[in-house]
């Protein structure tokens, strides 16, 4: 691995372009900045409003729970990385026990491979020739290198293998099979299936076809039944695909699925994957769970359903300062769509700081935000006034990340520990 790379993330300097950090960290690396263990909560150590935090102990936690959630289920785990974008929590996750890390397009594997990432599952289509020709490279000089892409159509894999011709090593596919009509990527029948599976095969030397993946949170109108039979036909298009000799050549054989909604339902059908001609990994993708949040994931996650594998934590918070107060009924704090997640549900308040005092934001309510402010609505005795902190939850941690390239890690009593730098 290029830990070096992640050595030099300490080395980076501190400055205008890192929000909420202390004004007066300007100059000062990462490094020696985490190595101050400034308070997020103590005036005289800087950090400024809107600031978003990540919990040091639930994000612990969560890396620990999906470890523990995985090997229990016999699975192998790729956390779909494009949630975060932060190497130094890809590492997190393989030192957890990943397989690997699943991403999306062809810079965030710039990105991976730059920090040094073993194995990346590319849970989308490329056809991109000079992006194709990179991955070439990389396979080519780093022989433990494993790549793995979908393919859903015959002109796909054509693209693909004219991009391809001449290098070193194949590059390893698998058939992405479409969740249905509406569904986004990936083929809608067996025979298409099948039809692009014998494309790869033609295209000798430039491809090697290695299992079937897909995605079950793109079911139309999910429940268990339908999430299950998708992921039914997943797994009999790999055992079709096997017993027609398509596999020929891989060393294992790949099935993949696993969103964050569904992965209990993932872990109870891959049970049921039959032996077939060469081992299955039987890979999980699922990514949103390393912060989890305070919304649309808390609401829909598996371990609602089986409480008794555990329960995942929120883990950011995100602090504004209220900066007006014009009425009894309305206050204004200084986060707004440039700092928070909105594209599913509003923050939801949590706590009011005042001074060294914390305490439930009891009825106070966010309504809206504005480019740079929260709405916030107070009912009758809500204590709430200018220069209060307010701690607001976030729903969609697929949308907190990409708002803050730097985020300090906090224990519990506000003390930083760590920054994470994030590449979007």
């Amino acid at each position: 691995m290029r830990t070096e790379a992640l050595a030099r993330l300490a080395e980076e300097r501190v400055d205008h372009r890192f929000k909420g950090l202390p004004p007066d960290a300007d100059g000062l690396t990462v490094g020696a900045l985490a190595a101050q263990r400034r308070n997020l909560f103590r005036p005289a150590d800087g950090f400024a409003t809107p600031v978003l935090a990540l919990s040091a102990e639930r994000l612990e936690h969560n890396l620990a729970l999906m470890e523990a959630y995985a090997a229990r289920h016999g699975l192998a785990f790729a956390p779909h990385g494009k949630t975060s974008m932060a190497p130094q929590l890809f590492h997190r996750q393989l030192e957890h026990g990943a397989w690997g890390i699943t991403l999306a397009v062809p810079h965030q594997v710039r990105v991976a491979r730059e920090f040094g990432v073993p194995r990346i599952f590319l849970a989308n289509e490329l056809v991109d020739a000079a992006a194709l020709r990179w991955i070439a490279g990389e396979l080519a000089a780093d022989p433990g290198f494993r790549f793995v892409a979908y393919v859903d159509s015959v002109r796909g894999v054509e693209l693909m293998d004219a991009a391809l011709r001449g290098c070193a090593r194949p590059v390893d596919v698998v058939v992405e099979l479409g969740a249905g009509d509406g569904a986004r990527t990936g083929v809608r029948t067996e025979a298409d299936a099948r039809a692009v599976a014998e494309a790869v095969g033609r295209a000798s030397g430039t491809l090697r076809l290695v299992g079937v993946a897909g995605y079950e949170g793109e079911v139309p109108r999910p429940d268990p039944e339908r999430v299950r039979a998708y992921l039914r036909r997943l797994v009999a298009l790999a055992a079709g695909l096997d017993r027609a000799g398509l596999f020929k050549g891989a060393e294992e054989i790949v099935v993949s699925a696993g969103g964050s909604g569904w992965f209990d339902t993932v872990a109870e059908v891959f049970a049921e994957i039959p032996e077939l001609s060469a081992p299955v990994l039987k890979l999980l993708r699922s990514g949103a769970y390393v912060s989890h949040d305070d919304g649309h994931y808390r609401r829909i996650t598996p371990f609602a359903r089986v409480p008794e594998e555990g329960a995942l934590e929120p883990a950011f918070r995100l602090w504004a300062q209220v900066v007006s107060r014009p009425t009894p009924e309305q206050a204004f704090a200084n986060a707004g769509k440039r700092d928070a997640a909105y594209d599913l549900d509003l923050p939801a308040a949590q706590v009011v700081r005042r001074g060294e005092v914390e305490r439930p934001a009891d009825g106070i309510t966010v309504t809206g935000l504005s480019d740079q402010h929260a709405w916030l609505r107070t009912e009758p005795g809500a204590d709430l006034e200018v220069g209060d902190w307010v701690g607001l939850g976030l729903s969609h941690p697929c949308t907190s990340f990409d708002k803050w390239q730097l985020i300090p890690v906090a224990e519990a009593d506000g003390t930083v520990v760590d920054y994470i730098r994030t590449f979007f």
